[in-house]
């Protein structure tokens, strides 16, 4: 087994539910989720965070932090919830008390306009940290929609497998083996297929967007991936530039931070991130890659001074063994897109830098010669988690209604084919409601 990490993540892992999940209604329709070792069945009143909030059937904990104080959902979308899990032998998920990972949540809503949206989870949270921002919305719409916790969750997800990247390789396979589920349970709810199906996901669960679209055309028509992680065997990838800002902010030298890659307008994020993400970060994903690297001392010593034996802050990607590179190879991005992705990202993102991240992944797509089915907005100011929102109102911008209009918009393009505005960075607006509304396409 992997070893141990001591150190607890910033806004990473959820709590229990206070209780089991309500018994299924008797008047619920029996539907099947094909493979799943468990499935509990409901009838709700509301599938929206509102109703659910109330019934039991989400964790709030799952998706706190994710969203700014102001963004108004909609509600009152009744249905079908199926709650369960996979096989699996990792216990992470804490969720209705059943320490099982690989847990997913399915809903159904009573008007169906005939689509699917499946969602992985960011971070290494729960199975409902998309209920807020994603399937609120989705449902709201009239999709279905499906979520899944991963495979593995919390601080030490690192763990789980055998070889180093099993852990993030187990990510894109529960992405594609609750798709393809989800497909057969809308067939066996509505008495026909999902017209379209729409990989959905922010930030990990943004990847797993990528990535769904990049290998399995067969289960998703199209995308939207929210700031997503980029992992590449030769970089950039967390690895290379998250040690790199650990050193330069560590001795107050900006300038180094801001060759790290984060934009040097960022800075005022960058207390928060250092203390809360960057370390967190890089040891966590370091130990998933690159287990040998502390050799045989206790895994996540925090904020350890840069010669300390075993150090991540001293951690260099390029001067480590093939083997490294291997694992990562294993799960890295190749930008052969092979269905039509819509990507936003802040300008402001003081973890995933957007110039080490999505403005690779869309030069990688262009030199696929695949950028006609690309769309890619740079939302300016915005940062990584819309709750630092209302801490610097006149300096951030969230990204959900970005990531609401881009929805949209890739709907209507898969719909009707009519392509979204052309890829632009998209400037603060000066007025109006920042946290609900969002423009895509450059203004005057």
């Amino acid at each position: 087994m992997r070893r141990r990490f001591g150190v607890l993540a910033a806004l990473a892992v959820a709590l229990p539910l206070a209780a089991a999940l309500p018994a299924q209604a008797a008047a619920c329709p029996q539907v099947r989720v094909p493979g799943a070792e468990k499935q509990v069945i409901a009838c709700l009143g509301d599938l929206t965070t509102k109703g659910t909030s109330a019934s039991g059937h989400t964790d709030q904990s799952d998706w706190s932090g994710l969203s700014s104080p102001g963004a108004v959902n909609p509600s009152g979308v009744p249905g079908v919830q199926i709650d369960g899990y996979f096989p699996d032998a990792s216990t992470g998920d804490t969720n209705h008390g059943w320490n099982h990972d690989s847990q997913f949540v399915v809903r159904l809503p009573e008007r169906w306009n005939g689509g699917l949206v499946v969602a992985g989870s960011p971070g290494n949270r729960e199975t409902y940290a998309n209920d807020f921002t994603i399937s609120d919305w989705a449902l709201a719409k009239g999709y279905a929609y499906a979520a899944t916790d991963k495979g593995n969750t919390g601080v030490d997800f690192y763990r789980d497998g055998v070889r180093p990247g099993d852990a993030v390789a187990e990510w894109n396979h529960r992405v594609s083996e609750l798709a393809a589920a989800a497909k057969a349970v809308v067939r066996q709810r509505y008495g026909r297929p999902a017209r379209t199906t729409i990989a959905a996901g922010q930030s990990n669960g943004g990847y797993l967007v990528r990535w769904q679209l990049e290998n399995r055309p067969d289960l998703f028509d199209g995308g939207v991936d929210w700031e997503g992680t980029l992992f590449t065997a030769e970089g950039p990838n967390l690895l290379t530039f998250l040690p790199k800002a650990l050193r330069a902010y560590a001795k107050g030298d900006a300038a180094g931070v801001a060759a790290a890659g984060f934009a040097p307008e960022s800075d005022f994020l960058w207390p928060f991130h250092y203390q809360y993400y960057w370390d967190f970060t890089q040891r966590v994903f370091r130990e998933e890659f690159d287990p040998a690297y502390d050799g045989d001392t206790e895994a996540g010593t925090p904020f350890c001074a840069s010669g300390t034996p075993g150090c991540d802050t001293d951690y260099d990607y390029a001067s480590r063994p093939a083997s490294v590179k291997q694992a990562m190879a294993r799960v890295s991005l190749t930008g052969k897109i092979k269905r039509p992705l819509v990507i936003v990202h802040g300008t402001l993102d003081a973890l995933l830098p957007i110039r080490e991240d999505s403005d690779v992944y869309a030069r990688m797509i262009a030199d696929r010669h695949r950028d006609r089915l690309l769309r890619y907005y740079r939302v300016e100011d915005g940062t990584h988690v819309d709750s630092l929102y209302p801490a610097f109102p006149d300096r951030l911008r969230p990204l959900l209604p970005c990531f609401r209009s881009a929805f949209t918009a890739l709907e209507t393009w898969l719909g009707r084919g009519t392509p979204p505005p052309p890829s632009a960075t998209l400037p603060r607006p000066a007025t109006g409601d920042l946290e609900n509304t969002c423009t895509l396409g450059a203004t005057p």
